[in-house]
Order: C-alpha cells, then sequence, then structure tokens
C-alpha cells in the first residue's frame, strides 16, 4: 500500500507574532494546509492519508477541514511529536495499526507549508520508490553554498554539486523504520531530514526533480511570495 504523510507538526516561530501555526494561516481564501491536504486527495493510489498536527490543534484542524469541505475518508489527523522524528514515529505506528507493515508498503511524506507541490513531483516521488529505499525531491542550488562556523568560513563546496532540499521525501516503509531503530537518542534530536537517516544507514537515496515554485513557507516573506504564486497560477 502507499500512504502519505502532511506533516504539521510544528509551531513556527520563524513566522513571527502570529495568533496561528504557520500551517493554519491564510494564503488566499483558504489555510495553507488545506491546500496541500487538496493536492493529495487528488491521488486515488494513496490507502490513507496522514495529516500530522500538534495534539492541542487536532480539533481546531477538524474544524477547518470541515468548513472547507475536505470529506475524503482517507484523511486521519493523528498527533505529531516534539522533533520531526517523533512525528514520522507516530504515523509509522498509525500505519502499522491500521495493516500490518509488509515490504511493499511506500510512505510519501510532505511538508503542509509546502502548498504548491505538483502531480508530477508526487507521482515521480512514488515512481523512484521501484527501485530505491529513499526518494529525495531537490532543485540545484543557484547561489554558491558556503559552510562556517563560529562566523569563520571553513569550507565552499563546488556549486555544480550542490541541491536544495525539498519535500516529498518517500521511502519504503520497513527500510525507513529498520534506519531509525538504529538511532540514539542524541540522533533523533538532532538529524532532522529523514533522507540523511537512510544514508548514514548505508542506503541509497535517489533524487528527483523538484519546482522553485515548491517553496516552504517559513517567514512572512515567504507568505508574501506564495500569494503572489497563487495569483499567477489563476
Amino acid at each position: 500500500m502507499i500512504y502519505a504523510q502532511i506533516m504539521a507538526g510544528g509551531i513556527g516561530k520563524r513566522m513571527g507574532n502570529v495568533p496561528l501555526p504557520k500551517q493554519f494561516l491564510m494564503l488566499g481564501t483558504k489555510p495553507i494546509i488545506i491546500h496541500t491536504i487538496e493536492k493529495f486527495t487528488l491521488h486515488e493510489e494513496f490507502e490513507l492519508i496522514i495529516v500530522s498536527v500538534p495534539t492541542d490543534w487536532i480539533p481546531y484542524t477538524e474544524e477547518i477541514l470541515n468548513k472547507y469541505c475536505i470529506d475524503d475518508p482517507r484523511i486521519r489527523i493523528i498527533s505529531g511529536g516534539v522533533e520531526r522524528n517523533d512525528t514520522l514515529d507516530n504515523a509509522l505506528k498509525y500505519i502499522d495499526q491500521y495493516s500490518k507493515i509488509n515490504e511493499s508498503d511506500l510512505l510519501v511524506t510532505h511538508d503542509a507549508v509546502r502548498p504548491f507541490v505538483t502531480r508530477r513531483i508526487i507521482e515521480d516521488n512514488i515512481s523512484a520508490l521501484k527501485y530505491f529505499d529513499a526518494v529525495d525531491s531537490v532543485i540545484p542550488a543557484f547561489d554558491t553554498i558556503v559552510e562556517g562556523k563560529d562566523r569563520e568560513i571553513s569550507a565552499i563546496p563546488i556549486r555544480s554539486l550542490m541541491y536544495q532540499g525539498h519535500t516529498p521525501q518517500s521511502f519504503k516503509i520497513s527500510s525507513l523504520k529498520e534506519s531509525l531503530s538504529k538511532l540514539s537518542v542524541a540522533d533523533r534530536q538532532e538529524l532532522s531530514d529523514s533522507a540523511k537517516i537512510m544514508l548514514l544507514d548505508g542506503k541509497k537515496v535517489k533524487m528527483i526533480d523538484s519546482e522553485i515554485s515548491n517553496i516552504k513557507i517559513t517567514t512572512p516573506y515567504d507568505l508574501m511570495i506564495a500569494n503572489a504564486i497563487l495569483e499567477n497560477v489563476h
């Protein structure tokens, strides 16, 4: 089976003084998270669409789903976790309770605050899992990447080899569970990228092309850009 997880477990401190976590802020006429959920409901291959939100915000999420007439029976709203890996773990446990996980099960994970993901990106993620344990959606790095510590440059990698990681990130579930089980407590808190967890376990991660428009809405400036994108799309 193929499952989707929309990760909305964060509060979004970088958005500044706002009344709601960033995933619930309005983008055009609808909350950001509603735009994102709608993109996934268009894909019939998903057995479940798991929406992971902070526990205290589950009733609000249910309320806005009703308000915007999102009544897909595949949607499940569950609690996120303290860290991203905890949010991922909670989804895996839910899937295992729903239907015992087997070798062929796949999971497509996506940030709730990337509302412009396309059908092509999602389908490319699923297709690549036929040959790889994990998939990461990326775009080339257009700016030079500088590595540094204590405000001093320690390295400048070759730009043509650098990419910016987006989501979706997708996995063979049994392989992901295996890699997660090997993490120490410290690793679970420090490693916030699931693709890196797979790499550290010696597994190959396939890169597929994302889109520049598949932005992550993290700051007020991002929200302004997202509204401009939305106006041009329509």
